[in-house]
C-alpha cells in the first residue's frame, strides 16, 4: 500500500495547510480530481501568505478563569491569533470560533484588539474590583511581530503601571526588551515578573517549530537583560516533545540560568482537539523519521490518546517516559538553583486609575 503525500512545508508558517475541519462547521475540500486539484501544477506556486489583522471591538479585556489547575485568576489577550506560527500551540482552536482555520488561518488572519487600555482602565476602576496579578500571554504572545506596530501590549502595561498593578507576561519574544521601562520600574515595586519560553537551542529546530518568534540567542539575551535591569525573569521549557526536543533539557536549564532566569517549569506537549492533526502533519512533514515514535510517546503520556484535557492531568502527563523527563528536569533545576515555585507579587499597592492625560505618552492606536 502506498503512503500518503507528505504535506509540503509553507515558507515562514508552522501549519501546512488551513483544510483541518474544525468543530464549528468549517468546511474542508479534499482533493476530488478536478483542475482545483491541479492548480500548482498550471499557476505556479501560489504567492507568499501575508498576515492581515482586523481590529475586534470586544466589551471587556479582562479574561477571567475558575481553573484549579492554572496559577492566575484573570489575563488579558491584546490578540487573538499568533503570528508566531508555534504549530502545538493551543490555542490554535480558538481561531474555529470566527469559523476560521486553527491552521494557517491562525498565524495569518490576526485580530487586534486596540481598545485595550481604555476597556481595562474602566474594568479595574470599577467599584469593589478586587486587585489579583494580571497574566499576559496565556492564550497568544503579546510580544508577536504585530505588537512592534499596534504596541497595545505597552499601552496596556503603561494603564497597569500608573495603577500599581501586578503583572505577568509570557513571551518568546525579545521585543519584550522595548519596554523595560516600564517593566523595570514594577519589577521595583514589586509588580512584575517575566516568563521566556526557550524549547530549543537549535536555530534550525526552533525555525521548525516556532518559525516566526526570536532566536534561541535572542531569548536568552532577553533573559540576561531583563534580569540586568533588576525583573525577575523565569524561563518556561514548554512545550517538551518525546523525541523532538526533551534531550535539550539540562542543556536549556543549564543556559537560562547563566543568563539570570531565577526560576524555570515546564509542561510536556499538549494536543487539543485541532492541534492534534495540525501537529501529525507537521511530524509528517519535518520528522518522517521519527513521526510514528513521537506520536506513541504523546498517546502513552495521555493514557492512549493525543490528548487528556481533565484538570490537573493536563499540565502533567503520565508513564515511564513523562517521569524520566520530569526527574530530569528537577535535577537540572536543582543543579543550576533555579525555584520552581509560583511568582509572588505584591497586591497591596494597587489603585484605582485616574485621569492622566499622557499615560498612552510613546503608544498608538494602531499601526504607522
Amino acid at each position: 500500500m502506498r503512503s500518503p503525500p507528505r504535506p509540503e512545508p509553507v515558507r515562514g508558517r508552522g501549519a501546512t495547510a488551513n483544510h483541518t475541519p474544525t468543530r464549528f462547521g468549517l468546511n474542508s475540500r479534499d482533493a476530488d480530481g478536478d483542475w482545483l486539484d491541479d492548480a500548482a501544477r498550471v499557476d505556479g506556486a501560489p504567492p507568499p501568505l501575508r498576515t492581515s489583522v482586523t481590529v475586534e471591538r470586544p466589551r471587556t479585556i479582562i479574561t477571567r478563569n475558575q481553573s484549579p489547575d492554572v496559577p492566575f485568576d484573570r489575563s488579558i489577550n491584546a490578540y487573538r491569533g499568533c503570528e508566531h506560527g508555534c504549530v502545538y500551540c493551543f490555542a490554535r482552536p480558538t481561531h474555529a470560533f470566527h469559523d476560521l482555520s486553527p491552521g494557517l488561518d491562525f498565524e495569518s488572519r490576526l485580530f487586534a484588539k486596540p481598545d485595550a487600555p481604555t476597556l481595562l482602565r474602566a474594568e479595574l476602576a470599577r467599584l469593589g474590583y478586587r486587585c489579583q496579578p494580571i497574566a499576559l500571554g496565556t492564550n497568544t504572545d503579546p510580544y508577536q511581530p504585530i505588537e512592534r506596530d499596534w504596541r497595545i501590549t505597552r499601552t496596556i502595561l503603561a494603564v497597569l503601571a500608573a495603577c500599581d498593578h501586578p503583572v505577568t507576561i509570557t513571551t518568546k519574544s525579545d521585543r519584550v526588551l522595548r519596554d523595560t521601562d516600564l517593566i523595570a520600574g514594577m519589577a521595583a515595586r514589586g509588580l512584575a515578573a517575566v516568563m521566556i519560553s526557550v524549547t530549543t537551542l537549535d536555530p534550525r529546530l526552533a525555525r521548525s517549530m516556532e518559525p516566526r518568534a526570536a532566536t534561541p540567542a535572542r531569548r536568552l539575551a532577553a533573559i540576561q537583560a531583563l534580569s540586568a535591569a533588576g525583573v525577575p525573569v523565569h524561563v518556561s521549557l514548554s512545550p517538551m516533545i518525546p523525541a523532538i526536543n526533551d534531550h535539550e533539557i539540562e542543556a536549556i536549564v543549564a543556559a537560562a540560568a547563566a543568563a539570570g532566569a531565577v526560576g524555570a517549569y515546564s509542561i510536556p506537549v499538549r494536543l487539543p482537539h485541532e492541534v492534534a492533526p495540525l501537529f501529525r502533519e507537521w511530524l509528517a512533514t519535518h520528522f518522517p523519521d521519527r513521526a510514528a515514535r513521537v506520536m506513541h510517546h504523546v498517546q502513552a503520556m495521555r493514557g492512549g490518546k493525543d490528548n487528556d484535557p481533565r484538570f490537573f492531568a493536563r499540565f502533567q502527563a503520565a508513564g515511564a517516559y513523562a517521569a524520566l523527563m520530569r526527574q530530569r528536569f528537577h535535577k537540572a533545576c536543582a543543579a543550576h538553583g533555579l525555584s520552581r515555585e509560583r511568582i509572588s507579587l505584591d497586591c497591596s499597592r494597587f489603585r484605582p486609575p485616574v485621569a492622566q492625560p499622557d499615560l498612552f505618552e510613546g503608544a498608538a492606536p494602531g499601526p504607522d
